[in-house]
């Protein structure tokens, strides 16, 4: 054999001319196309006058088989395939006539959810994020649930109806991903008030840890959407968002209930009680606790309310529930005793005042750790629900005072 022979396979169809060797046993046959291809010394023969044009092999291959287009491979074309490959590459294309996709075709495929590491400990929030200017007279909010772990969450939120609850939103969402709610204005974020969340965690490939079902109870502070800080920065969203804990790290967020015991054993656990002959509470006089714009009182007559100070409210009853200002003494009562007093008064007041309609009246509770302004709220949704109910003035009264009206 050398350069130049030509040669065809014995294994296999075709064949060509010998371009060169490598080493002892291997031949490179260059075939019509130009390709050179290595093949075996022992499994090429010297063939003469053969015709190994790549197309001719293929035409008669397909003659074989009976299934050779019509017209295709005719002698008068006896180009190589590389050459028949370029066929209509070189045509003019009308680019008038508008491309057209199907659309209407539902789109299948999903991409597999991406586990992340520590992802496998339930953490789930409920969050309100600003899409206008929040200091605008009337901003709006988009409501996301958020799951921040490597299941697949069933959930259900509920929104209190009175003593009942009503359906607001259901469905699945997937891994590490956030879902959009529903879009709110202030004012309708802020009269959602008690807000229930259930959560069925699962994945659907392979085996998993199985999770208890959450089940937790979220209360909507209206006056936290008047508060910049209360929204913060956080890794689910660009801009600051106001969040509530639903599960964090599979720790459920457990309802929070105003109630004058618990909140003694709780907040002031700690608290000594004094020893006392006083009479208790209950013996203390409510005509003491009269509003500042009493039917025999006028505007800032000190000698009548000499505890109140004019604030230039000429239409509404202002009762401070301060202790020290409702109260002769507190000593020999516990902090549930005082709560319960000012509640008390706060009830007795709206009872007086319940012919008036319109009539708004300011209540004084402070700022303080909020226990009694979140008291004085939670009687207003249950007990006194036709009433409506807001912050009183910032410049008048600080965040520690809300104003209702008589409905």
């Amino acid at each position: 054999m050398k350069i130049g022979d030509k040669v065809s396979f014995l294994n296999e169809v075709g064949g060509g001319t010998i371009a060169g060797f490598q080493g002892k046993d291997i031949v490179l046959v260059e075939d019509e196309d130009g390709f050179q291809i290595p093949v075996k010394k022992n499994e090429i023969v010297v063939s003469q006058g053969a015709d190994y044009n790549t197309s001719g092999m293929v035409k008669g291959q397909l003659s074989k088989t009976g299934k050779r287009p019509a017209n295709a491979f005719d002698d008068a074309d006896r180009r190589s395939v590389s050459a028949m490959l370029r066929d209509g590459q070189d045509e003019d294309v009308d680019m008038s006539v508008e491309d057209t996709v199907d659309d209407s075709q539902e789109v299948t495929f999903r991409a597999k959810p991406q586990e992340r590491k520590g992802g496998d400990n339930l953490s789930a929030y409920l969050a309100f994020v600003p899409i206008d200017d929040r200091s605008a007279a009337n901003p709006r909010y988009e409501v996301y649930l958020i799951n921040d772990s490597n299941y697949y969450m069933r959930f259900a939120c509920f929104v209190a109806a009175g003593a009942q609850w009503s359906l607001k939103v259901d469905g699945e969402i997937e891994p590490n991903t956030k879902t959009f709610v529903e879009e709110l204005t202030r004012e309708e974020a802020g009269q959602l008030g008690r807000v229930a969340v259930q959560l069925m965690a699962y994945k659907r490939d392979g085996a998993f840890e199985i999770k208890p079902t959450i089940d937790a109870m979220l209360r909507i502070d209206a006056l936290k959407f008047h508060k910049i800080h209360t929204f913060r920065v956080n890794p689910f969203f660009d801009e600051p968002s106001l969040l509530y804990t639903i599960v964090e790290n599979d720790k459920t967020e457990r309802p929070r209930d105003v109630d004058a015991e618990e909140l003694k054993q709780g907040m002031f656990k700690d608290a000594k009680q004094p020893e006392s002959d006083e009479q208790p509470f209950s013996k203390y006089r409510p005509s003491q606790l009269v509003g500042r714009y009493a039917d025999n009182q006028r505007k800032g007559n000190k000698k009548n309310s000499p505890y109140m100070q004019q604030r230039g409210l000429d239409d509404a009853v202002v009762v401070d529930l301060h202790a020290e200002q409702i109260l002769d003494s507190t000593k020999g009562m516990n902090p549930g005793e005082i709560l319960e007093y000012q509640l008390q008064v706060f009830r007795e007041t709206l009872n007086k005042l319940a012919s008036k309609k319109g009539q708004k009246v300011v209540f004084i509770h402070g700022k303080g750790e909020g226990v009694l302004r979140r008291a004085v709220i939670n009687e207003l949704k249950y007990k006194y629900k036709p009433y409506t109910y807001q912050d009183a003035s910032f410049q008048e009264f600080g965040y520690g005072a809300t104003m209702v009206t008589i409905r």
